[in-house]
């Protein structure tokens, strides 16, 4: 996107779609904060800081992504020992191609997790692994204001696993800590000035 107005236009198009706010942060890698703004104010008034993340130069070719998921999987050996974690994460839709890989790589089983925009609880997909008693490296490509990541490790809690890891491509938390669980990003975003 190069300006404030197509931006804008983008997000309107998706909500006439009939996109959720969070729908729509996903879709454009930013903020429900940012979307709920940008969709109730008039483009002149007060504006909102933040930080748009678009990977597509990655997105568009598997061996790019296998790229990434190299350093990623290289991250969790660094950051977990080989006994504590047995299985990987992905969050829908983005974190799943990542994640994906980084099973193969790391010869761990593979979790879905869709989170659900107005209900608390999300889902786990019933076509890959379970979580019941499984210890679990989560992966996402971007974590915005963290709320995404802070009800998926309540749901893996919830349903009887537990966190060794969040790992995502970027974060724009000035944290790396989320519900006592350690965040590990390639990038981190932070607004200076």
């Amino acid at each position: 996107m190069k300006s404030l107005e197509e931006l804008y236009s983008r997000a309107m198009e998706l909500k006439n779609k009939g996109m959720s706010d969070k729908e729509i942060s996903t879709e454009l890698h930013l903020s429900v904060n940012t979307i709920t703004w940008l969709l109730s104010k008039d483009l002149k008034g007060s504006r909102i800081s933040d930080t748009k993340i678009g990977w597509r130069s990655i997105g568009v070719f598997g061996n790019r992504i296998e790229k990434i998921a190299e350093i990623m999987s290289d991250i969790v050996t660094e950051e977990v020992p080989d006994d504590e974690f047995t299985s990987i994460m992905g969050i829908t839709i983005n974190g799943i191609p990542y994640a994906t890989m980084m099973s193969d790589l790391l010869e761990r089983e593979l979790i879905v997790y869709r989170p659900h925009p107005s209900r608390k609880e999300g889902l786990f997909s019933s076509n890959f692994a379970g979580v019941s008693g499984k210890k679990i490296v989560i992966v996402d490509d971007v974590i915005s204001t963290g709320e995404t990541m802070k009800r998926t490790i309540d749901d893996v809690r919830n349903k009887g696993g537990e966190v060794s890891l969040c790992v995502v491509l970027v974060s724009k938390l000035s944290t790396d800590e989320i519900n006592g669980v350690r965040v590990r990003s390639l990038i981190r975003a932070t607004m200076v000035g």
